[in-house]
């Protein structure tokens, strides 16, 4: 994969004063390699494209993937099955410090992109749940929630090698991302995203009702004091409204490539 990465950069954006990688790149990490985004962190609100974009990238750099804001619907499903209420903070927070999440590569070919396992149990299409999308804002607001999250995700960032995507992962978890993306569209156009995406899970969700969480959830992202939604003040800034997923991937890719091309 690291090889086909020298490759990639070499083709797509014409680095044509770097020599194209050799076949015992993967072993060696010529120059090429060592100057790729150690870290690539994509930020933006829900249905915005970066879960979609940001597997697809670290696919095509044989980097980790791994998305953030799973841990904050795993810790709100928790909470819905315990009958903890999402409203009792401290509950809620004592909650996300005692259970174990594990993300991991797909487990069932069912189109999932990871495994996500709270205490072995496999959540991953469970907290995708409208219910959990209409708790995740709030108990993503908690500090003693995001304390315990916000330590999981940085230690695994700094391995580096990986695309992270979440909210404050630019501004917050790992401000000193080698690439830092913050990908938005309109509330219409990522409304229309999300509702197709449960309608294809054969979950009968009104378009409106969408709407109106979405934008309840943006109200709070962006408002709460703690880690606010927004763009890192050196993040590119890609509006993807009306824009296929190759689209914004050989954008992001482009990016990727400026980066190693300039350092």
């Amino acid at each position: 994969m690291i090889a086909a990465l020298g490759v990639f950069c070499y083709t797509q954006v014409g680095l044509n004063n770097l020599d194209r990688p050799s076949e015992d790149v993967t072993t060696t990490r010529g120059n090429i390699l060592l100057s790729l985004p150690f870290i690539i962190a994509i930020d933006g609100p829900a249905a915005s494209g970066k879960s979609t974009i940001g597997s697809l990238l670290a696919k095509r750099l044989g980097y980790l993937y791994f998305d953030t804001g799973v841990m904050y619907r795993a810790v709100t499903w928790t909470a819905l099955q315990r009958k903890v209420p999402i409203e009792d903070e401290s509950g809620v927070s004592a909650l996300a410090e005692a259970i174990h999440i594990e993300v991991t590569c797909p487990t069932v070919e069912d189109g999932r992109q990871y495994t996500v396992l709270v205490d072995g149990q496999d959540v991953t299409w469970p907290i995708r749940q409208p219910e959990v999308d209409q708790g995740v804002s709030p108990v993503s607001a908690y500090a003693g929630v995001r304390r315990a999250l916000t330590v999981q995700q940085r230690r695994l960032g700094l391995q580096g090698d990986i695309v992270l995507v979440g909210r404050d992962i630019g501004t917050v978890v790992l401000p000193e991302a080698d690439l830092k993306i913050y990908l938005d569209a309109t509330l219409k156009e990522r409304a229309c995203r999300r509702w197709k995406e449960l309608q294809l899970r054969n979950l009968p969700v009104d378009y409106d009702q969408v709407l109106a969480a979405m934008k309840r959830r943006d109200g709070i992202d962006s408002s709460r004091a703690l880690a606010p939604l927004r763009p890192a003040r050196d993040a590119r800034v890609l509006d993807t409204t009306g824009l296929g997923v190759e689209e914004v991937l050989a954008q992001v890719e482009a990016w990727v490539c400026e980066i190693a091309k300039g350092r």
